[in-house]
């Protein structure tokens, strides 16, 4: 439901409860299913609906006569929605409003994704690398601490943006991580009635959104490039039978190359800031497989030399898998075996990716019988169908 962003912005600014918010919003859009026709302004229906239900609830449950009566001033939508906003569309407005800096960096970007994608929260915690409850309790925590300090919903000025800057990057580049991981749909398809089909591209959507906005933030400019250069690919990740095709056995000719054109634009423009930063390096590395569409290769040595750069900037495990990768392109898969044994396993237990590069390398060096171990690991962590059917298709070649 397109109107859901604006509806769940305009209530949270009344009610400065993120939770109360949402559970307005979704008991007014099960009521508007019931409607025999629908109403002309359904955005304007669902924001008086939902009104009127926090307003009951506070009375029925709290008896807060004063928070109730100050709500009930405000009757009509239009009040709430035709203000002019220096962000134009809402789920962006609300995207800042969640990454507020009273909340550490991933407590935002993970309030986010719940509130603002509509993610589960077990793929949230997936991206995190944590468990399931460990992410619940955090997102719990985060908006009770947004409501008990009351920390206010309005768009901060525009001079105070760049400060929340890094916190919606880092939500949108999950976001996308998760949408982009599942080649086949799947997690689009079971995202709630209320949110987007289509995540990756309502990402992509904000993403340049950002950069429209924010010109002059190489970083957001160099998300919008990573993304499009993510999103070029699409029509080459699928097999006839629905398997992911990694990329590099992908088809370049299914590539879309207007896509890949904009990003070395945004990069372009990126690069005149004269300040670098972990997403122009993350597009960069993107662009460098692209450059097989036109080089018929992939210049393995740059890409290296980028993960350097990358690890440097902002060291973590999953970069370290990356590079190691990289590494075994060009020093062999021995020595990019080595680097990925010496990572924290039992921190990358639930990552996918560390399961699948440790089994192409262990297949690579020969160790067949540990490869299908590792394919094995990959699969229990319930991967996407079209992920499945390729990690399948991997484990009988094995056999």
């Amino acid at each position: 439901m397109a109107a859901r962003p604006r509806v769940v912005a305009a209530l949270a600014a009344q009610l400065r409860d993120l939770d109360a918010a949402e559970e307005a919003f979704a008991e007014a859009a099960a009521s508007a299913l019931a409607l025999a026709e629908a109403p002309r302004d359904l955005a304007a229906w669902l924001f008086v609906a939902g009104k009127r239900r926090a307003l009951d609830t506070l009375r029925k449950a709290r008896g807060e006569a004063r928070k109730v009566d100050a709500l009930a001033e405000v009757t009509d939508m239009a009040d709430i929605l035709t203000l002019p906003e220096p962000i134009p569309d809402e789920r962006l407005r609300l995207l800042f409003i969640c990454c507020h800096p009273a909340l550490g960096a991933e407590v935002r970007a993970a309030l986010a994704l719940k509130v603002i994608c509509g993610l589960p929260v077990g793929r949230i915690a997936q991206l995190f690398l944590v468990s399931e409850p460990a992410m619940l309790q955090r997102i719990t925590r985060a908006k009770a601490k947004v409501r008990e300090a009351g920390i206010a919903f309005e768009l901060p000025p525009r001079r105070d943006w760049p400060e929340r800057l890094g916190a919606v990057l880092l939500a949108l580049e999950l976001a996308f991580t998760a949408a982009y991981a599942d080649a086949g749909g799947e997690l689009s398809a079971a995202l709630p009635e209320d949110m987007d089909a289509d995540l990756g591209g309502e990402v992509e959507r904000l993403a340049l959104l950002v950069a429209e906005l924010l010109p002059e933030e190489p970083e957001a400019l160099g998300l919008a490039a990573l993304v499009l250069l993510a999103r070029s690919r699409a029509g080459a990740r699928l097999d006839r039978a629905g398997a992911m095709v990694p990329l590099s056995q992908q088809d370049c000719a299914q590539w879309d190359y207007a896509r890949i054109d904009r990003a070395r634009g945004l990069m372009d423009a990126a690069v005149q800031a004269g300040q670098s930063g972990p997403y122009q390096v993350m597009a960069a590395i993107q662009l460098a497989h692209a450059r097989r569409a036109f080089d018929r290769r992939v210049e393995w040595p740059s890409v290296l030399r980028l993960y350097d750069v990358l690890l440097a900037l902002r060291p973590s495990p999953m970069v370290a898998l990356s590079r190691a990768l990289a590494v075994a392109q060009v020093e062999g898969a021995a020595e990019g075996l080595a680097l990925i044994d010496a990572l924290p396993a039992e921190r990358l237990a639930l990552a996918r990716p560390y399961h699948v590069a440790r089994a192409d390398l262990l297949a690579r060096v020969g160790r067949g019988q540990e490869a299908a171990a590792a394919l094995d690991a990959a699969l229990a962590l319930d991967p996407p169908r079209a992920e499945r059917l390729w990690l399948e298709q991997r484990r009988t070649a094995l056999a």
